[in-house]
């Protein structure tokens, strides 16, 4: 292994930071910080047809939220800058000359409906569809006639006959391509602008990038690539292809496929940690070398290599992620949680701008253990921001018996009587209703619950009360025993 590591995630700004993206961010950052190395983010911006305004500044967003800040790259800049392919122009231009010039590629003049036709006859006679090379030896006097005729052009790479190319792939072992399926390939399109394959090459190169590691889908592109860096003398890095996302019924997950949310901003938007987004998405085609699950990012830093990555697809399955990040609510800090739950309340409607912090640090905390997403903060509350309680034929039931009155008038007159009405002062006077009744357990508790809620069950007693406050528990309790 080289001494100096450099990994790069390279998005196109075409639209959302997407979850496929985001674990292959992660699994590139995972193993630049495992040796010590550099991880870089640069930005795939030639398709400009498809890029979408700011979308390179959600990618930024999207990476920073989930912390896999970059050591090089936009807003930081870099010894091997610029990091977008739209300023590189000039860079690519100098190495497309060179390949002209030593002949290694050559100007095209195939029209659009010619290419497809040529497609559509080698699909035919069930070959693979490649271009077959009808611009490879244009004369002086055909060229010049394309060009008088106002042909557009675009520059292919001259494929090279009956040779192999091949590399050692981390994590799917030798692959190897035979060049004469391949086609000649264009490097620059007729706008100018270099192809996805030439400038990534050139880039990787150029920031002497040691590591690819990228999704699968880019297997097919790595012979290209591997010419390329044939044909300039460089040194190739070590490529990873990582497996592809599966969706719950096992086939490859689709963007438009509605059954799981597939975008980084998304799962912020709901309350998910992106700590357990992180955890999540590196579980996705790794597995872990000790019993263990939870993993903190150092941790995954520290465990995290490419040769305990699988070859296979891996499920996305959304009920495994919801558990793991309710497992990282528990374990968050309360006052994290209630910033987070803060603005899911003001935007139900439920507190306003000038909010009672105490009131909703005792509410989150009611909840915390209970919540998948903090934007559950909003249904699972619901009964504390309503005036009205509703009775179902259990909780009639429970409330019909004779020692229920009895509990909830000395647990009323307990209330009334109270100075301070807060957790503490709540269960001192649940324990004097239960020395004077002498009722205890789920006589006591049942029918007080049941009248202040309308639930047989649910969460803390004491901090329920307390969070209804004293002139609330008070009113239901006396409406409910004047019936």
């Amino acid at each position: 292994m080289p001494m100096t590591v450099r990994l790069r995630y390279a998005p196109s700004p075409t639209g959302h930071l997407h979850i496929g993206g985001a674990r292959t961010a992660l699994f590139n950052y995972l193993f630049a910080k495992k040796h010590g190395g550099t991880y870089i983010l640069r930005i795939e911006d030639t398709d400009q047809a498809r890029n979408k305004e700011n979308a390179e500044q959600g990618f930024m967003e999207g990476f920073r939220w989930l912390g896999l800040n970059w050591d090089e790259g936009p807003e930081i800049g870099g010894e091997y800058g610029p990091y977008s392919c739209m300023e590189r122009l000039d860079i690519y231009q100098k190495y497309t000359d060179q390949l002209l010039e030593s002949g290694q590629a050559y100007y095209c003049y195939c029209t659009a409906e010619e290419l497809e036709a040529e497609r559509e006859e080698l699909s035919a006679k069930g070959e693979l569809p490649r271009y077959l090379g009808k611009c490879r030896h244009l004369t002086a006097e055909e060229r010049a006639k394309h060009e008088s005729e106002g042909r557009k052009k675009t520059i292919r790479y001259r494929v090279p006959d009956d040779q192999v190319f091949a590399f050692d792939d981390l994590i799917r072992g030798l692959v190897e391509f035979e060049s004469n399926g391949i086609g000649d390939f264009v490097i620059v399109k007729s706008d100018g602008i270099p192809t996805y394959n030439f400038a990534v090459t050139i880039d990787d190169a150029l920031m002497k990038i040691t590591h690819v590691a990228r999704g699968e889908e880019h297997i097919s592109n790595t012979p290209r690539q591997l010419m390329l860096y044939e044909a300039f003398g460089w040194t190739k890095p070590q490529f990873a292809h990582l497996p592809l996302i599966l969706n719950e019924t096992g086939k490859k997950l689709s963007k438009r496929d509605e059954s799981i949310i597939q975008f980084i901003e998304q799962y912020a938007e709901l309350g998910y940690l992106p700590e357990a987004i992180n955890n999540f998405l590196v579980l996705l085609g790794w597995s872990p070398s000790i019993e263990q699950e939870i993993f903190s990012l150092d941790e995954l830093v520290e465990h995290f290599s490419f040769d305990r990555i699988s070859k296979s697809g891996a499920i996305f399955d959304k009920d495994k992620l919801a558990w793991m990040n309710g497992q990282y609510i528990k374990a968050a800090d309360l006052d994290r949680i209630v910033d987070l739950a803060i603005p899911f309340l003001q935007a139900a409607g439920r507190i306003g701008e000038d909010f009672d912090r105490e009131w909703v640090t005792l509410l989150v905390t009611l909840f915390k253990d209970a919540m998948l997403a903090v934007s559950e903060i909003v249904p699972l509350s619901v009964l504390f921001f309503s005036d009205d309680v509703a009775y179902d034929e259990d909780a009639k039931a429970v409330l019909a018996e004779e020692s229920a009155k009895v509990v909830l008038q000395a647990f009323l007159d307990k209330v009334q009587a109270m100075d301070t009405f807060n957790v503490d002062t709540i269960k001192a006077a649940l324990k004097e209703v239960q020395k004077e009744t002498g009722l205890k357990g789920k006589q006591l508790f049942m029918p007080t619950r049941v009248a202040l809620t309308g639930q047989l069950h649910g969460p803390d007693l004491n901090l329920s009360l307390a969070l209804f406050g004293k002139e609330k528990v008070a009113a239901r309790l006396g409406k409910l025993l004047q019936e």
